[in-house]
């Protein structure tokens, strides 16, 4: 409740301050791309619009400031509200904070990556891609991403500020376990999202550790760290996360889902909840377990998993658990 009495105040705030910016300039705006995804209709093209793309030049050598001030630049994005962006006869609208979800019918597309030209009015035409899952997969994976696949040190709020605004793409680390998981998943037959309360801005930056590290391409669904009139930042890290998983559950409503996560932001209880939410849809659940491990509460929720017929597995790593269960 205090939250959202400060975004009532703060929000008026913010709107005014945008107003005495400089008026943005609708030329030459550019398309920061999002991987999509598909529905049994949909193809799904989703990114953001903004008067100019925000990269880092990372170094293996950066020095902790340099990665800070280069993690910090990320953030400072104009984008571009009310602007339209086209592929072929559809068009979508960016929202207050520049983005879009382009829906085109899925038609004949075949399972795999789609790549499709997407314009911007009065700006670039980019190539944006989605994943088209196959038509009846075994199952589909949902995975967070921090301290799960990513070491982070997210279950300690300074160690996790630290690592995330001093690193720089060259120096963060993927667990080999994880990546060797997801591999198997993917050699199974299996389409892979990976969801994480981590904002938009860095959606690139994750895509360059990912790569480095070879871990399968996939779509990611990260967090509006915007504010709006009722609320700061995007609500809490359990809704984005739950909301994140009713979506893909909602595009693949015939198929079994594996959630992977880690007991360090209670993904156990998340999880728990979804799976109330969408009885016999998750057949199992994979934790790691950082820091100290599970606590009472992660227990107790892993244990009512168990208690629904969701096969429950937890470990300091994913080194001994097999993709196919």
């Amino acid at each position: 409740m205090a939250k959202a009495a400060l975004a009532r105040v703060l929000y008026p705030v913010e709107r005014w301050l945008d107003r005495l910016r400089p008026k943005r300039r609708t030329d030459n705006l550019v398309i920061d791309p999002y991987l999509g995804y598909a529905t049994a209709s949909e193809i799904i093209l989703r990114g953001r619009v903004l008067t100019a793309l925000r990269r880092t030049n990372p170094s293996p050598e950066g020095s902790w400031w340099t990665n800070l001030r280069q993690m910090l630049s990320l953030f400072l994005t104009r984008e571009v509200a009310d602007i339209g962006v086209t592929a072929g006869g559809t068009e979508a609208r960016t929202d207050e904070e520049g983005y879009f979800d382009l829906h085109l019918p899925r038609e004949d597309a075949a399972p795999g990556w789609v790549s499709v030209p997407v314009t911007v009015e009065d700006g670039e035409t980019r190539e944006l891609e989605a994943l088209v899952p196959p038509h009846d997969p075994p199952f589909a994976v949902i995975s967070d991403i921090d301290d799960t696949v990513l070491q982070t040190g997210a279950y300690s709020l300074l160690r996790n500020l630290w690592t995330s605004l001093t690193g720089n793409a060259l120096t963060r680390h993927i667990f080999p376990d994880a990546v060797a998981l997801v591999r198997g998943f993917e050699a199974a037959g299996a389409p892979v999202f990976f969801v994480s309360s981590s904002p938009w801005n860095l959606h690139f930056f994750l895509r360059r550790i990912f790569e480095r590290h070879h871990m399968p391409k996939a779509p990611m669904f990260l967090r509006d760290l915007g504010m709006s009139r009722t609320q700061l930042i995007s609500g809490t890290h359990g809704d984005h996360k739950g909301g994140s998983i009713d979506v893909l559950l909602a595009a693949l409503p015939e198929t079994p889902f594996v959630l992977v996560g880690d007991t360090g932001q209670h993904d156990p209880q998340v999880y728990l909840d979804a799976a109330k939410r969408h009885p016999g849809r998750i057949t199992r659940v994979i934790l790691r377990e950082p820091g100290k491990g599970a606590g009472a509460k992660d227990k107790a929720a892993m244990k009512a998993l168990e208690a629904i017929d969701v096969q429950v597995e937890s470990a300091r790593d994913f080194s001994k658990i097999s993709p196919v269960g």
